[in-house]
């Protein structure tokens, strides 16, 4: 996770079903394939989870910071399943991405649920944006009052896909990512179903800017650049975090969080951004991963990887592995590497299209 805090060493149950795996140190999970019916749109969704724990030499006993969350039925509905990822920061990173996953799918329920008693149906099929953005800040505010996680400058990172029958609902608070393979022109592309949240983008370096922050690479913050200047390179040196303006914290790089006090207070915010999509014949598969996964590897070369992979377990395994490969080739560490994927599959035949001649989806 990017932010200039501590590392953390809480314990934190696990997100799912994790069994040895991934032909990386420390993968686990990824060894079973789940599945799940979406009877409402025909189609039948194939998974798989891998978590990969970071390589850091200077804390051996270090504990990850990510957490996964696969419900599947979810709210009993089975048109309904719910994907996750979480990536904690901070000294008590993992007490927080482990309660995001806990609190997240119990506040977007009763989002839904109290939306349903009122008269207006359940609010995550007339307004799932509404529901999310209900959820996600009511994980926020849990988590401040939660006398057990210490947040005061600690938090996650929270990207959800939600599968309704034909649609599919992304919300993202932080720089996790979703992506989807889709069949176009030929060939399997990219399409970004959530947008990472960092000062690279001016709209968010504004809008902090706007609360007070500053926003400066930690050579900036040292004197070794123009504390002035925003030609940051995505690939070359630190990148650009946000600053209070009386302190050398929080320094996360990103400017959208649940949980983090001291970030909250120069508008590191936990308001998501949240996308729809119909699900089209097109969609072959849908990835969610930490931006451990994302930190070398664009969403195009990942889903050229996941396209070149009919298992999914296949496909987390290939992630993973290049990505700890592309972590130690630029560094002396690897970040924690959590990815979820999601094969979109006919439910009669059970298979995805993957070339121009075959009609719709195979």
């Amino acid at each position: 996770m990017g932010c200039a805090h501590g590392k953390c060493c809480l314990p934190r149950g696990d997100g799912g079903v994790r069994r040895e795996g991934g032909g990386v140190p420390g993968g686990r999970g990824g060894s079973t394939l789940g599945r799940a019916a979406v009877p409402g749109a025909g189609l039948t969704l194939e998974y798989a989870t891998l978590t990969v724990d970071g390589l850091y030499p200077d804390s051996p006993g270090r504990e990850t910071q990510d957490a996964y969350l696969v419900a599947t039925r979810f709210a009993g509905d089975p048109d309904l399943h719910l994907f996750a990822v979480f990536d904690g920061h901070g000294a008590c990173g993992a007490a927080c991405s482990g309660f995001a996953r806990d609190a997240l799918p119990r506040l977007l329920l009763l989002a839904a649920e109290d939306d349903a008693a009122g008269g207006g149906g359940s609010l995550l099929a007339t307004d799932p944006a509404g529901a999310f953005r209900a959820a996600m800040v009511g994980v926020n505010e849990e988590m401040h009052a939660a006398p057990a996680v210490d947040d005061s400058m600690s938090g996650t990172t929270a990207v959800a896909a939600l599968v309704a029958g034909g649609a599919l609902h992304v919300a993202n608070v932080g720089d996790s990512r979703a992506v989807a393979g889709v069949w176009r022109d030929g060939r399997v592309a990219a399409e970004e179903l959530s947008w990472d949240q960092t000062p690279f983008r001016a709209d968010e370096r504004a809008r902090v800017k706007a609360c007070g922050a500053r926003v400066m690479s930690v050579e900036q913050v040292e004197g070794v650049r123009d504390p002035d200047a925003e030609g940051w390179l995505a690939d070359e040196g630190d990148p650009p975090r946000v600053w209070a303006r009386d302190g050398l914290y929080p320094g996360t790089a990103f400017t959208r969080s649940l949980g983090d006090l001291a970030a909250e207070g120069v508008g590191v915010i936990a308001d998501p951004e949240v996308k729809t999509v119909e699900i089209t014949p097109a969609h072959l598969f849908f990835v969610v991963a930490s931006d451990g996964v994302f930190e070398f590897l664009s969403s195009q070369e990942v889903v050229d990887m996941v396209a070149m992979h009919q298992d999914p377990r296949d496909a987390c395994a290939a992630i993973a592995a290049e990505s700890y490969k592309l972590w130690l080739e630029h560094e002396n560490r690897t970040d924690d590497i959590t990815i979820i994927i999601v094969h979109i599959r006919d439910a009669q035949n059970g298979v995805t299209k993957r070339t121009p001649a075959a009609p719709g989806r195979r």
